[in-house]
């Protein structure tokens, strides 16, 4: 695998004859990490199979970032981590109970577009219900908003406004940011038409509230993460939400942009408005990968009644 070429040329004498010709003053090199990595992809402890609802999962490239990210949390859990592709048009036809039964949990990734939204919502649900870990990306969030709305907040007909321009509750909707040189901070508006410079994009800061599974899952208060979207959850709701068990557990500290969304009393059941993907390494897996993967083996291991020895062990 790719994953062993390094030790194979470290074996060989490859990094020496580096240092050599160069003429540096270098120690050789420790690749006991690597060692573990490499232990880790080829024999696995466990394997978890995860659905990724998607759009375009005819075009897996789509989606490279995010199996990656995916691989990562897999070898830092000593778990393979087998995709199950399932396209959410499929799910609108054919049902959630078929298209996603005995999956170890559920990923539902960004994407623009109604194309198979309703499927994706539908997958939130079935998670939720059946307490199926959940992770949702971008997309993945706002369909998570809007299942919510719908099934514990009683706001019936929610949607986002990219998906109906008329619904009654939107939950998601459209607004423009931007600086005010005039008083230092940052306006918002909402704008219904002309999304011309409506995209964020790039890194933004997110204060992660105490004692919520985000705040645990990073082991910080304040992180920063890259975005590319259009839409926002709609604080206009935000305390119909509360009521209904959803927590707002990452905002913007700036804006009060909601960019982390959890259910309580879930196992695991997180959403994100950015692309945590983006940022994560074989060696430093990105922590929302890492304790998806992790939720997805202690339910594998429940439902074949074993222990998981992993859960309290020493991630890399």
């Amino acid at each position: 695998t790719i994953y062993e070429v390094p030790l194979h040329l470290h074996e060989e004498g490859l990094d020496d004859r580096i240092v050599e010709m160069l003429h540096l003053n270098a120690q050789r090199g420790d690749l006991s990490v690597w060692e573990t990595i490499v232990k880790r992809v080829k024999q696995p402890l466990k394997n978890v199979t995860i659905a990724l609802v998607g759009k375009y999962v005819d075009l897996k490239e789509s989606y490279k970032s995010l199996c990656e990210a995916l691989t990562h949390g897999g070898i830092a859990n000593d778990a393979k981590v087998s995709l199950r592709w399932v396209d959410s048009e499929e799910i609108e036809a054919k049902g959630a109970e078929v298209m996603l039964k005995g999956m170890d949990g559920i990923l539902v990734p960004g994407g623009f577009g109604i194309r198979g939204v309703e499927g994706k919502i539908a997958a939130v649900k079935y998670a939720r219900e059946n307490k199926i870990p959940y992770f949702g990306i971008c997309l993945g969030m706002q369909c998570a908003v809007i299942e919510t709305a719908r099934s514990l907040a009683g706001l019936a007909g929610a949607n986002s406004s990219e998906f109906d321009a008329q619904t009654p509750h939107p939950v998601i909707y459209l607004i423009e940011q931007w600086y005010d040189h005039r008083t230092g901070t940052v306006q918002m508006r909402d704008i219904t038409s002309d999304k011309g410079g409506s995209m964020r994009l790039g890194a933004y800061p997110c204060t992660l509230k105490e004692g919520s599974l985000a705040a645990s899952i990073y082991g910080t208060n304040t992180i920063s993460e890259r975005h590319r979207h259009r839409w926002e959850f709609n604080n206009k709701y935000l305390s119909q939400y509360e009521k209904a068990g959803m927590m707002a557990s990452g905002k913007n500290p700036g804006t009060g942009l909601v960019e982390i969304i959890e259910l309580t009393g879930h196992p695991f059941f997180i959403g994100v408005q950015y692309h945590p993907e983006l940022k994560s390494t074989v060696e430093r897996p990105q922590p929302i990968f890492v304790h998806f993967v992790k939720a997805a083996r202690a339910y594998a291991d429940k439902k074949t009644g074993m222990r998981n020895p992993l859960l309290q062990s020493e991630m890399i």
